[in-house]
């Protein structure tokens, strides 16, 4: 026996990007329901290291197009919805997520002080980065060697996991969970997609759409070639993180770029607590993207030595380290170029949604409620079909790997 419903949107992935495009949707008028095969914010999510950031570090090597540009307004969108934003915007109430620093920062040997402060006093960067004096140095860089140069970036850090709990939470209806086996997606005669047909506890449940996102992350590719669509390829790219815990470790915020100005810094550090309140350093840049193939012994040892020579200071003794792989899933673009802005492709009713970075999630909203009105996709406002709370379980949140 076949069951069936009907809804505008049908969004497939639970992240951040999946949650804040319903979040977007329903604002606007269209029933939504959302997907996911696993917990909210499993994967890319809660394995970032949460920075919002305005794209200065891709700005490094001279220029501000592509990457920095687009991104250059994010912080201050970014602030804006964790202040709840004003009434009438079409941004998200974020006032309850969690702000684990207010500054980022980037770090240099002195090598590079001339050529920086030439390149971070060119007019284009005016007002977005301020050289710190030593006197103002927090209280974490009071013991650094006298010769690198500190600077203070319009960046800050929010906890990924909160910000999956406030996007959920604003949504207490129509987060289902289910198992990617189960689904196939229906077709007109004409082969564009109308809809999905769910397979769940010896039931089909049959559910007519408008449109169909698919939004998750890594999920995306699984999803496509079920769909069989053409157009849309998804890629990855791979990172091993490095975690290392101790209690008294103090919290650091920043970029470490060493003697090079490179796309990618040697060291990116934020810093976390545990379930168990231990501080915990989360590492990333470089030496994530240079882990990749190394076993966790390698990588360890690949850490401890950068970290050793760029904190002679720090006593390390005792310290619990750790690492893991994940994949930052991205559109295929050009055979694997770096994409530097969200990518939104369309095809048979479906529209297959990369955000690219965490902090560019909100235009990835944008985009995608510019191509719905271009398309002219109604707002019919079909509510929330209550009886699927019969057939599908609420997924729980996931927890950041390192906790």
């Amino acid at each position: 026996m076949t069951l069936s419903y009907s809804t505008d949107i049908v969004v497939f992935g639970g992240g951040v990007a999946g949650l804040w495009l319903l979040n977007r949707l329903r604002s606007e008028g269209y029933g939504a329901i959302l997907f996911e095969s696993d917990s909210l914010g499993c994967g890319q999510t809660v394995a970032s290291q949460g920075i919002i950031h305005g794209g200065l570090k891709y700005a490094l090597k001279g220029s501000l197009k592509g990457s920095a540009n687009v991104l250059a307004n994010m912080p201050a969108r970014w602030r804006n919805c964790l202040l709840g934003g004003p009434k009438g915007n079409s941004d998200i109430n974020l006032s309850g997520v969690q702000i684990v620093s207010d500054h980022y920062y980037m770090w240099s040997d002195a090598g590079l002080r001339s050529k920086l402060k030439a390149f971070l006093g060119s007019k284009s960067l005016s007002g977005r980065v301020r050289a710190v004096p030593k006197s103002e140095y927090p209280s974490f860089f009071g013991n650094t060697p006298a010769d690198g140069k500190l600077y203070q970036l319009p960046d800050f850090v929010i906890d990924s996991s909160s910000l999956i709990e406030v996007l959920a939470g604003q949504q207490p209806e129509g987060i289902y969970h289910a198992d990617p086996s189960g689904i196939n997606f229906l077709r007109n005669g004409s082969g564009s997609i109308t809809g999905v047909l769910i397979n769940i506890a010896n039931k089909l449940i049959s559910i007519a759409t408008q449109r169909i996102i698919f939004c998750a992350g890594e999920g995306n590719q699984a999803l496509i070639e079920k769909a069989k669509l053409r157009n849309p390829h998804s890629q990855v790219r791979p990172l091993n993180m490095v975690y290392v815990k101790k209690r008294k470790l103090p919290p650091i915020f920043m970029h470490y770029i060493g003697g090079d100005l490179s796309l990618t810094p040697r060291l990116t550090i934020t810093s976390h607590q545990d379930k168990l309140g231990i501080n915990t350093w989360y590492l990333g840049g470089e030496l994530a993207e240079s882990g990749v193939g190394k076993d966790a012994a390698e990588q360890i040892e690949a850490a401890k030595k950068l970290t050793f020579s760029v904190f002679p200071w720090i006593n390390f003794n005792d310290a619990t380290w750790g690492c893991f792989p994940i994949n930052r899933a991205e559109a295929n673009i050009n055979n694997n170029y770096r994409p530097d802005d969200v990518s939104l492709i369309e095809e048979n009713n479906v529209l297959v949604a990369w955000p690219t970075k965490l902090t560019l999630t909100p235009l990835l909203a944008d985009k995608t409620i510019e191509t719905l009105n271009a398309a002219g996709v109604p707002v019919l406002n079909q509510g929330h079909p209550a009886d699927l709370d019969k057939f599908f379980t609420r997924p729980g949140i996931a927890k950041a790997p390192w906790s």
